[in-house]
């Protein structure tokens, strides 16, 4: 009867998953799936579609590691245009080309990196939230297995 007792004092909420945590992760999903199909960086793919599994599974190990993730991915993508700077390399300036389906266009290299950035903020914002902050389970311990 005590266990009762005690369980019965602690009411338990259920969050309903976040609207924006449920578009990261499919960001997530989709960004792992298409390295994993062509097959680069897989290991770094598998762990990402790991801490999304473990996000839906409302892990607060995975909140950490998702903020962690996030704050790191923006670290990293700020420091690719000095990372990629050659100033005896002319192509630089130019504008990079890419085509995506019918639509192909001559886009400069500091627009790819500004939306490059943009996206990784916007990723750090949606991590750092109180609601989805508030959707995971706090009474699940640190074992990501639990």
């Amino acid at each position: 009867m005590q266990t009762q007792a005690n369980s019965a004092a602690i009411p338990v909420v259920k969050q309903p998953l976040p609207k924006r945590l449920a578009a990261l992760c499919a960001f997530f999903a989709i960004a792992s799936i298409s390295g994993l199909i062509a097959k680069q960086g897989e290991l770094f793919c598998i762990l990402t579609i790991i801490m999304v599994i473990a996000i839906l599974g409302r892990q607060r190990t995975a909140m950490y590691f998702l903020q962690g993730y996030t704050v790191l991915q923006l670290a990293l993508v700020s420091m690719l245009p000095v990372y990629l700077y050659d100033p005896d390399n002319l192509l630089v300036g130019n504008p990079s080309t890419f085509k995506l389906g019918e639509l192909q266009a001559k886009v400069p290299d500091f627009v790819i990196f500004g939306i490059i950035i943009v996206l990784a903020m916007v990723q750090v914002w949606i991590a750092f939230t109180p609601k989805v902050r508030a959707y995971f389970n706090t009474q699940i311990n640190m074992n990501i297995m639990s």
